[in-house]
This record gives structure tokens, sequence and C-alpha cells, in this order.
């Protein structure tokens, strides 16, 4: 494979404008100014924001501290999207803020499995072979 034919990962502009977005949302999401019973409800926390190359798009991570009820929160965030997009706005300094498009965060589960894969018996014997 020569250099060309790698897959390119996010540039550092996408890593760099996603940490501005998810630090900006964060704290909105901390200081709870957004009214909405379910989101008053829980603790959201955002682990990665995803740029798209031309960072019009930007895909939220979010988890609810706890666990549970995170696909609702999300659906609610959707219905905030125009609120926390003005928001954006006044707090981080870009030409063009980005559409949001919210995600449950499943890295977390995915760590779980492999963890409880790697815990296993037959891992565990076929690793001590």
């Amino acid at each position: 494979m020569t250099n060309c034919d790698k897959p390119k990962g996010p540039s550092q502009r996408q890593l760099k404008v996603g940490e501005l977005i998810r630090h900006a949302l964060a704290d909105i999401f901390n200081r709870g100014e957004i009214v909405d019973d379910v989101l008053s409800r829980h603790s959201l926390t955002v682990p990665e924001v995803r740029m798209t190359p031309d960072l019009k798009l930007a895909t939220v991570y979010v988890l609810t501290l706890g666990g549970g009820e995170t696909e609702e929160a999300v659906t609610h965030l959707e219905k905030h999207k125009r609120f926390l997009r003005g928001e954006l706005a006044r707090r981080v300094s870009m030409k063009f803020i980005p559409e949001l498009r919210f995600k449950v965060d499943t890295s977390f589960e995915s760590s779980r499995r492999i963890d409880e894969l790697l815990a296993s018996p037959e891992v565990t014997r076929d690793l001590d072979d």
C-alpha cells in the first residue's frame, strides 16, 4: 500500500473544530440551558464530536451518566438543534456553524463487551497456552 492508498483519518482542522464544539455543548448541557423535562432529568456527556471534511455537519455522540434513557435524550436533543446551533454561534468563533446530528455513543458498551470476551474462560485458556 502506498501513501496515496492509505485511508485517511480526520484532519487536524476536523479534530480541532470537533473538540471546540464538544466543549461548548458539554458546557451548555452542564449548565442546564436547555428547557426540557426529559433532558433536565439527566446529566449528559459528550465523549466525541465527529466533523465532516467540509465542517458542515457535526455528529455529536452523547451518553447519559448512569446510563438509561439515552435514546430518549437523543430524541429530545434533536428537537433542540436550532437552539443549540444558536448557542454554538455565540460560543464558537466559526464562519459557519455546522448542522448537528445526535447519536448514542456505544463505544463504552463495545469496550465492556470486549472486556467480557477477554475474561471468558475460553479466551483465558487459549491465552495461557
